[in-house]
């Protein structure tokens, strides 16, 4: 007997079933098979029984299709007035249970009044399984509802953002944010938010899980190293229409970098012997592990704080202080010089030159001061600037250019400092000596010749007469050669000078490989010098005389003068005693 869902108005059997028969009738059977079973299985205990049920059995109330979140109760009605047969309801095909009996599912129940033929289903806290088609069906009046689909929502549950609370990452990184929101029904959409302001460019994807109903989306948020900052607070909001409030989780974002730091030196300028202080200041995410101090590129010990005290020299201008700072991603480095105030200071001295005549000297003379310092050069004794730059260039040197030379160094306010150097030019020998010299008649005499050579005199020769002497003695003749600081002196010394002495020519001749240089010389007897002397002092005492007793006399105009004088003369020739008397004429 097959069942339709319409009305039925025409008199139909009364099954009634024992119940020995509805035990064995399980209550999930499909209906056609249930009707089947009505059919054609007999039983001693079952008796059947014809009568008429009544007029047009119908449904005042029908299930209709309805949205319930998951855990909330729902009432599907169910209303067949004035009938009195089986009841069934039935989900996805399979009955549930026969009239008000459905045991076999905890949470259903079959409320309402029965004297008025409701068969309302209430499920109680709703899940997923009961997102089904559900239908009323009145068996002996062979009528069926409308099928009602139940659809049950469910909230997505909280979203994960992979790697909060906190993300790390390092300066100069793009941010790549992940958030997981699963078992949501119908798929949960997905916003991002930074300071109340929608993130735009995510993108999504969804997954269904294995019952088919259930979808986990994920979306992926990408932002560029510019559009982020340390400290902000991102958040990924999931919603769908069982949760349309959504749900939230919320990510800090932290940017880690390398110490940031900054060297600070005080006092600058500062003079040179007075104390300086460095401080290294540096932020560090994470924090700074580490400080190291060095100088010139040499660590300094016993020096591990941010601040670094020392009196400076002159080194601390050309080698500087640097700070080296570490956290965990690594170090930074920064390095200062001081604006130290010194005095000259010798970078390059200058060395004492040898040349050849003619050729061009060149003295290089480097200093270091602090501030700008002068540079002079000078020929020691002559006071004139010959250069003003570290570099002295003597073009075509003669042997007037030989000498000592002064590189001098000023730093204003500061201090000097100077460097002498010598030239000396390779040439022929020179001579400087006297061409007279003097001896005295019958005594020991000599002669000298005074010799500058570069090099030295390869050979030094006196000549007078037919007699040529280098060195050693030669009757009355001795020839005797010394060095000193100021070159070579040959000496010619001659015993018992005789008169001949006084007329002969004396040549000194020196020789070196650039060539050679004579001197003439002459002796010339010493004491006709000292009587000439002292017959001119003699004469010029005589007019001193005679204009002192003029003095005297013309202080007494009407006396008789007469003027006595007396003089004495010693052998050693000074004057004695002198007497200037006046007498004066009686009246």
């Amino acid at each position: 007997m097959a069942l339709k869902a319409e009305r039925f108005c025409s008199p139909v059997l009364l099954i009634t079933l024992s119940v020995c028969y509805l035990s064995t009738c399980p209550m999930k059977t499909p209906l056609n098979q249930l009707m089947k079973r009505l059919q054609t299985l007999t039983f001693p205990s079952i008796s059947i029984h014809l009568s008429h049920v009544g007029a047009c059995a119908v449904f005042t109330q029908q299930p209709h299709d309805l949205v319930v979140v998951a855990g909330q109760p729902v009432t599907l009605p169910c209303s067949i007035p004035g009938y009195h047969g089986i009841v069934l309801w039935v989900k996805d095909g399979l009955a549930l249970g026969v009239n008000r009996d459905v045991s076999g599912y905890p949470r259903y129940d079959v409320v309402g009044d029965h004297s008025k033929g409701e068969y309302h289903l209430l499920i109680e806290r709703t899940e997923l399984a009961d997102d089904a088609l559900f239908e009323c069906q009145a068996i002996q009046a062979a009528i069926r509802s409308r099928p009602a689909r139940l659809t049950v929502l469910v909230p997505p549950d909280d979203p994960v953002i992979i790697g909060a609370p906190v993300v790390s990452l390092r300066a100069g990184d793009p941010l790549n944010l992940t958030c997981h929101v699963d078992n949501a029904k119908p798929a949960a959409s997905i916003i991002w938010i930074r300071n109340g302001e929608v993130l735009n460019g995510a993108m999504y994807s969804k997954t269904l899980l294995l019952d088919g109903r259930r979808e986990s989306t994920v979306s992926t948020l990408y932002m560029s190293p510019s559009n982020i900052e340390s400290g902000q607070q991102i958040s990924c909001h999931a919603s769908n229409k069982a949760a349309p409030n959504g749900k939230e989780a919320t990510v800090t974002i932290d940017i880690q970098h390398l110490p940031l730091v900054n060297l600070t030196v005080e006092p600058q300028p500062v003079l040179e012997g007075n104390l300086v202080k460095f401080h290294c200041s540096a932020k560090a995410n994470p924090p700074v592990t580490f400080y190291r101090w060095a100088k010139g590129g040499n660590v300094i010990k016993d020096v591990s704080g941010d601040t670094y005290e020392v009196v400076v020299d002159h080194t601390f201008f050309t080698e500087p202080v640097s700070c080296e700072v570490t956290n965990i991603l690594g170090s930074t480095n920064i390095s200062r010089n001081v604006d130290v105030y010194f005095g000259p200071r010798m970078a390059a001295e200058p060395q004492s030159l040898q040349v050849d005549l003619g050729s061009d000297a060149i003295f290089n003379c480097a200093w270091t001061g602090n501030p700008s310092l002068t540079i002079v050069w000078m020929k020691r004794g002559d006071g004139v600037v010959l250069s003003n730059d570290n570099i002295l260039t003597l073009k075509a040197v003669k042997q007037e250019d030989a000498g000592k030379y002064v590189c001098r160094a000023v730093v204003p306010r500061v201090g000097a400092g100077e460097k002498e150097v010598t030239l000396t030019v390779n040439g022929p020998p020179t001579i400087a000596s006297t061409r007279t010299q003097q001896a005295l008649y019958g005594e020991k005499g000599q002669i000298q010749c005074h010799i500058r050579s570069t090099p030295p005199p390869d050979r030094i020769a006196w000549s007078w007469k037919e007699t040529v002497l280098e060195s050693g003695t030669s009757g009355r003749y001795t020839v005797e050669t010394v060095t000193t600081e100021g070159g070579v002196i040959s000496t010619l010394t001659m015993s018992n000078i005789v008169p001949a002495d006084f007329q002969t020519i004396y040549n000194c001749t020196a020789w070196n490989s650039f060539g050679s240089d004579t001197e003439i010389i002459r002796l010339k007897e010493q004491g006709g010098i000292i009587i000439g002397v002292a017959v001119g002092a003699f004469l010029a005492l005589i007019v001193l005389l005679g204009t002192l007793g003029a003095f005297c006399c013309s202080h007494f105009q009407r006396s008789k003068c007469l003027t006595h004088v007396v003089i004495l003369v010693s052998d050693d020739a000074h004057l004695s005693s002198l007497v200037c008397n006046a007498v004066k004429h009686p009246k």
